[in-house]
């Protein structure tokens, strides 16, 4: 992996798993810790939570973003975590000026702290606080081409050592959890091996049209908001690669669209946790 201090770094998608995730340890906790060690420091992390729901697109700009405790009948450990990182309002303000440049209109919320989708991972990847962070919303009510376009709308932050981080879930499906089972069911697995083969070939088609085009795509993912931000991801990764369909990669020629995958877990049986890179 490109490291951030050589300049250009790859976007990232991250599965945050549920709050529960730092106090259980695990493959996902311990992959995270890496994370940011292999990555280097960045000089600011835009997260891109399926915890921040909107219209349109809303980039926050507080100074000190505060913790959101954004879940209920937790252990009482979790209220009590905080992620103190400051903020990057002069980012926020180039983030709106990407999007409205690209035809995507965008607000900016001067207050909006962090939600758990942002500060769980940033709590593992950098837990001295010291990177800037600030958040994108998805917009749960656009397919997954929107999300691309507001990717690659954003690959310019990556040449000033932005990381574009998409937090959400490779499988999310909370109907089908099993709280302390192990092996995932095969739908799950299948749907994981699916997702891996398309990132990884730079299937382009095949991801956006994943609830068609994957056999437990709608099973996986009943509700989209956890998989945007890989859309995001994947778009600012792959930046202007060409509009070649998924016979082609995707992505265009050369397989300029590929990612590859960084991790693979399940958590509470049938929660995927994958982690993939594109760039």
């Amino acid at each position: 992996m490109t490291s951030a201090s050589a300049g250009k770094i790859p976007a990232l998608f991250v599965s945050h798993g549920a709050p529960t995730l730092l106090l259980e340890g695990g493959p996902t906790v311990a992959f995270l810790s890496r994370l940011g060690q292999e990555l280097g420091r960045p000089r600011a992390v835009l997260c891109v939570s399926a915890h921040w729901e909107s219209d349109a697109a809303i980039v926050s700009a507080a100074r000190q973003p505060e913790t959101i405790h954004d879940f209920y009948g937790f252990p009482p450990a979790l209220y009590e975590m905080r992620y103190d990182a400051p903020g990057a309002p002069q980012l926020a303000e180039r983030v709106r000026t990407l999007l409205v440049d690209a035809g995507i209109g965008c607000a900016v919320d001067p207050d909006r702290g962090l939600d758990h989708g942002a500060w769980v991972p940033m709590k593992l990847m950098y837990p001295a606080c010291d990177v800037p962070v600030l958040q994108l919303s998805v917009q749960s009510r656009r397919d997954p081409a929107h999300h691309l376009a507001v990717g690659r709308a954003l690959a310019p932050l990556r040449d000033d050592s932005v990381l574009v981080l998409g937090s959400g879930s490779a499988i999310h499906n909370l109907r089908e959890l099993q709280w302390g089972g192990s092996e995932p069911e095969p739908w799950a697995r299948g749907f994981a091996d699916w997702l891996d083969h398309a990132v990884e070939t730079g299937a382009r088609d095949e991801l956006l049209q994943y609830r068609a085009r994957a056999a437990a795509g709608a099973r996986a993912h009943p509700t989209d908001e956890h998989f945007l931000p890989l859309f995001v991801a994947m778009g600012a990764g792959t930046g202007g690669a060409g509009t070649g369909g998924a016979g082609t990669g995707g992505a265009g020629t050369g397989g300029a669209g590929k990612g590859r995958r960084l991790h693979a877990a399940f958590s509470h049986r049938n929660l995927g946790m994958h982690a993939y890179a594109w760039g």
